[in-house]
């Protein structure tokens, strides 16, 4: 079957597509077919200007409601058509595991970013990540992505996670109203936008090392103007972290 190209790429004379383009329907129905599969939304994106909205405006938003469909119901359920940030960056939380570089975000030891296909975000971990007057928020929060023997640092946990309209929560007004300064040089992998310290803040409770399974004073994490979550922890042996989970 021929497919008849329906649109034009009037970007510059060297645009890879001037010939024409597909039209979104077909587009939408072959990345369907593919399951939203995400290298190649993201390879369709660099392409030119025109898929890289089509891309933003539709394929990632299918994507997410796709990979995680009862949370993506929720974030939107206060009567917004988008959510905080953009698609394509709340796309690449749900499957990257950003890691640390030296001198960077955590100080930690280097451990590159990599993708995670599969992660469980929870409504209810979120809470324990919140102080109880802030716990009317609403944060999805994922598994640590586990790093295990990494030298000194021990076993460490990446953690990532998404307030639903953050820009309205208890937790932004605090961090505001407490004067908490944003990162000077390092911005969130998934929006670029710029990083609060929930650590520098004071905001981290005893309750989100227990969910973490985590030692308590080695967890850190931070949160961006779109409300993306990033964090790490370094993780206890295997037999003291179940003896946390019966405690909590």
């Amino acid at each position: 079957m021929i497919i008849t190209k329906q649109y034009r790429c009037i970007h510059s004379a060297s645009c890879m597509c001037t010939k024409g383009h597909l039209s979104e329907d077909v587009i939408f129905l072959l990345l369907q077919h593919l399951n939203w599969n995400p290298k190649i939304i993201a390879t369709l994106s660099c392409v030119c200007k025109w898929f890289d909205d089509l891309v933003k405006r539709v394929l990632w938003k299918e994507f997410c409601r796709t990979r995680a469909p009862k949370m993506m119901q929720d974030l939107q359920s206060s009567g917004s058509h988008s959510v905080d940030g953009n698609w394509s960056s709340l796309g690449k939380l749900l499957i990257y595991c950003s890691g640390c570089k030296k001198d960077g975000l955590f100080n930690k030891i280097y451990i590159p970013g990599h993708f995670a296909y599969r992660t469980r975000f929870s409504r209810t971990s979120g809470k324990s990540f919140l102080l109880p007057n802030c716990r009317t928020d609403v944060l999805y929060v994922s598994d640590p992505c586990e790093h295990l023997d990494q030298g000194e640092e021990g076993d460490v946990g990446f953690f990532r996670g998404v307030f639903k309209s953050f820009a309205t929560s208890k937790v932004r007004k605090m961090l505001v109203r407490r004067g908490a300064k944003f990162h000077p040089t390092e911005f969130c992998p998934y929006c670029k936008g710029k990083l609060w310290s929930m650590l520098q803040a004071k905001m981290i409770p005893q309750s989100a090392s227990c969910r973490l399974g985590a030692y308590e004073d080695c967890i850190e994490y931070y949160v961006c103007l779109n409300g993306h979550v990033l964090g790490v922890c370094t993780l206890l042996p295997l037999s003291d972290s179940e003896e946390v989970s019966e405690l909590e």
